[in-house]
């Protein structure tokens, strides 16, 4: 299964709610404001590092653009997707979640 979030874990405890529910082995793929969980240096960064063991983690490379973060910002083990790249994984890991 394939898990989107788009809420910021600085405003909103959406993320830590995928978390907790999500299966192990699941995609969760951040986008919009969530992208800010992917950058490093941050509060969420170790969340983000240990939740990697057990989920593979993707994050929309347009909304990295969009809110200033580069992809060398990008926490080590979360993989940066284009649009096309987010079609390929719903089409891989359908039925999505969304998380909002």
């Amino acid at each position: 299964m394939m898990h989107t979030v788009n809420k910021s874990p600085f405003e909103r405890n959406v993320l830590d709610s995928c978390l907790r529910l999500a299966k192990k082995g699941s995609v969760i793929l951040l986008y919009e404001d969530a992208v800010y969980a992917a950058a490093a240096g941050t509060t969420a960064t170790d969340t983000v590092k240990a939740a990697s063991n057990e989920y593979s983690f993707y994050v929309l490379g347009p909304d990295l653009a969009a809110r200033g973060i580069t992809e060398d910002q990008v926490v080590d083990g979360v993989n940066v997707v284009d649009y096309g790249g987010f079609v390929d994984l719903v089409v891989e890991h359908g039925p999505v979640q969304s998380w909002l």
